[in-house]
């Protein structure tokens, strides 16, 4: 009777879109502290590589399972990447700074997004997106970092990070927006 009751609780729920979603947060979290440095300005960690397809990806769970979808997924990342990093050895400070971003941001993009529910997708996206991405980078950056590296560094990760989250969030969503359309015509 259990195995049927999980089931039940599984069905309705995009189960491969919340595995990767949790996926991207952790190797996001496996690489934050390995930097490419920009041409002119910005450290972009590699992390902020696999972390820009999150959005997208929240944004497909929600469309796809709804809110609670939504909240299963964010509570599956937070206790998939804290076990991780506990299991690995990774520094307090990365841990807690990772919970808090990935939480306030991941809270604050959904609301947003659940305001929006209404509107198009793509208004939808770019709302939140615009909500969750400088948030979630400052957060981040500014509780992993401070005080082990210099305010010009950190305003680096931070500029970087906030540049490619968008960049490739929006690239993620274009390659949606086209395969939806291309799906309807």
């Amino acid at each position: 009777m259990r195995k049927s009751s999980t089931v039940a609780a599984l069905t309705g729920l995009p189960v491969l879109l919340i595995a990767l979603y949790a996926l991207s947060i952790l190797l996001a979290n496996v690489t934050l502290n390995t930097f490419i440095p920009l041409p002119l300005f910005g450290l972009l960690s590699v992390g902020t590589i696999f972390f820009a397809a999150v959005f997208t990806l929240r944004d497909r769970i929600h469309r796809a399972g709804g809110l609670r979808a939504v909240y299963i997924a964010i509570a599956l990342a937070l206790l998939v990447n804290t076990v991780f990093a506990l299991f690995v050895g990774t520094p307090w400070r990365f841990i807690g700074a990772s919970f808090l971003a990935l939480l306030v941001g991941e809270l604050a993009d959904t609301g947003v997004y659940q305001q929006l529910i209404h509107r198009n997708w793509w208004t939808r996206v770019l709302a939140s997106n615009a909500v969750s991405v400088p948030l979630d980078s400052i957060l981040f950056t500014l509780l992993a970092f401070y005080g082990d590296m210099t305010t010009r560094d950190i305003a680096q990760i931070i500029f970087a990070d906030i540049l490619a989250k968008y960049l490739i969030a929006a690239l993620f969503a274009f390659r949606v927006r086209a395969a939806d359309r291309a799906a309807t015509s």
